[in-house]
């Protein structure tokens, strides 16, 4: 009897509720972002993708907290217009930095201002690398475009420029840690942007690592010694490791070896070493001297006998000491910040994300630096960690770009998503609803050139399976890649008769991809008129002479 007692009241209880009233739902919680990125970190160079040559155990617990993407890529692989790409969630030549000359448009809506206008507190810390006013945060200490390694200038939003002594990635770290401690507001949620110099040119690590990376030796890529058959853009392109990269600034070959060895000068190299050693102070150069000294005089010995592979190969060595060295600090930072959550459990409805500005060539093709569409500077590493959101462990092939972080945390934010913008959230690949996901390709577009490391402007439609890639200035050709038979990237199939049908299919896609996105030849052409004008008027900076002397006398010639 007191079962039908308790549904009548109960019943009776359900029909005193107004019908016009909803069910109320839990209040949506927007989650803090940490945005964690690098400068030129390689995916090869972070052991949750391949660990032949380094380990990086804390960038990892990111990676199995919860998502790592196989296929995350740039859609201009250049630092400045990286970033401005994922500030405003539009390709370059929509927010306007094509390039490290043109400037950024500052009219352009950033995502962390329309965090900060939904009520989020906002913070950056570490490399912007242009502008000295971040729009949308409440707090920032950047570094001045490049920064130094030691003992690094840093313009700050409350204490004008000021001078910090140590090594940066331990500095910047530390601002981001008493951020956390000392001004978090606890009753509003957070995002803060957490961004490493390192390991971008030139590679200067931390005193602490000098010894174990000085006597490291790393195995070297299948194609070090690449002939660039079929591939003239990467056969004019100046990023060789043996013949471009500088012999005092990248390799730390002091200047009187340079001159007892009879080696001439690249690039800016009597400058870059003084650039980087002049931020020493006294017990700081004292370190760098105990360990590049021994590596000095080996050298100067070996020297007279090496023949030009032998010599490729030692310049690739340093190379790799260098540049790794300086992750080691970067992961040890990043397990401090990870520490840091943990111990005072701030993991709960977090998202984390370590990424890159873009990839970087760790001696494939022989190549350091950037910029064109082969996979390691067009892909760059992304993970992703949302304890309770995202599986832990898991791992994504699908395409995403930097252009869609923007709306990807917005969209988490429960903060509106302006139409101009034009990525995707990766929400619906991160929590599983992959009905919600339909991206089969994704486009890139370079600009920099004629420039330094002369790699010609070029753009490209990316699937899974393949690219077919248009290089338009000054150089004129296409190249097919088969991403599938040929990961290496090696061999341009654009002819070969078994490629037709999927060439055709591409060129179709790629007129398609570029009128969504709002891209052109015009477009392209006024890029390359301005820009042209500009170096006749101011001059350029770190060019070949010679070859841009024969595009003018061409464009003089076409007018």
């Amino acid at each position: 009897m007191k079962k039908y007692v308790v549904a009548t009241l109960l019943l009776g209880a359900v029909l005193l509720v107004p019908s016009c009233s909803p069910v109320e739902k839990a209040p949506h919680r927007p989650p803090n972002i940490i945005f964690i990125m690098s400068d030129d970190h390689a995916y090869q160079a972070i052991s949750a993708y391949d660990n032949r040559l380094i380990e990086t155990p804390n960038i990892d617990r990111i990676a199995r907290m919860g998502m790592l993407f196989t296929n995350a890529s740039v859609t201009n692989s250049i630092c400045a217009p990286s970033r401005a790409t994922i500030l405003t969630g539009k390709h370059s030549h929509i927010n306007g930095k094509v390039d490290n000359h043109f400037p950024f448009d500052t009219t352009n809506v950033t995502f962390p201002q329309l965090l900060q206008e939904a009520g989020y507190q906002t913070a950056m810390f570490g490399k912007l690398h242009f502008g000295n006013s971040p729009k949308g945060f409440d707090q920032f200490k950047i570094l001045p475009g490049q920064g130094a390694y030691y003992n690094p200038e840093f313009i700050t939003k409350d204490e004008g420029t000021i001078q910090v002594r140590g090594y940066v990635t331990d500095i910047v770290t530390d601002m981001t840690l008493d951020w956390l401690e000392t001004q978090r507001d606890t009753t509003k949620p957070y995002l803060l942007m957490y961004l490493h110099k390192a390991p971008h040119r030139s590679w200067q690590m931390a005193g602490r690592h000098l010894e174990e990376f000085t006597n490291r030796t790393f195995p070297e890529p299948e194609t070090l010694f690449d002939g660039y058959e079929g591939r003239p853009a990467a056969a004019e392109a100046e990023m060789s490791i043996l013949k471009h990269m500088s012999w005092s600034g990248d390799s730390k070959v002091y200047q009187e070896v340079m001159e007892a060895l009879g080696l001439q000068e690249i690039g800016i190299d009597r400058r870059r070493l003084p650039f980087g050693t002049n931020q020493l102070d006294s017990a700081q150069l004292a370190t760098f001297k105990k360990y590049y000294g021994p590596v000095n005089e080996a050298f100067r010995k070996a020297y007279p006998q090496m023949d030009q592979q032998e010599l490729m190969k030692w310049r690739y060595q340093r190379y790799m000491q260098d540049y790794l060295g300086t992750i080691r600090a970067v992961d040890e930072n990043v397990g401090r910040l990870l520490d840091y959550l943990e111990a005072n459990d701030m993991m709960d409805n977090t998202i984390i994300v370590y990424t890159s500005d873009q990839g970087f060539y760790l001696g494939e093709h022989g190549w350091f630096d950037k910029r064109f569409v082969y996979d390691e500077s067009f892909k760059t590493p992304l993970l992703v960690a949302w304890p309770g959101k995202v599986a832990a462990g898991t791992r994504s092939d699908e395409m995403v770009q930097n252009l869609d972080f923007a709306q990807t945390f917005l969209d988490a934010a429960g903060v509106e998503q302006p139409g101009d913008m034009q990525g995707e959230s990766l929400l619906p690949i991160l929590t599983g609803r992959m009905e919600d996901w339909d991206r089969e390709a994704v486009y890139y577009h370079y600009y920099e050139y004629p420039a330094e490391h002369m790699v010609n402007r070029h753009y490209a439609i990316v699937t899974k399976d393949y690219k077919l890639i248009h290089y338009y200035f000054d150089l004129d050709y296409w190249e097919l890649i088969d991403r599938k038979k040929d990961p290496k990237e090696l061999h341009n199939v654009y002819d070969d008769p078994a490629y037709t049908e999927v060439r055709d299919r591409l060129h179709g896609e790629l007129e398609a991809i570029r009128e969504k996105y709002g891209d052109s030849d015009s477009l392209s052409r006024r890029y390359i008129n301005t820009f042209l004008d500009d170096i006749e008027k101011d001059g350029i900076f770190g060019v070949n002479q010679e070859k841009l002397g024969e595009i003018l006398k061409k464009r003089a010639g076409d007018n």
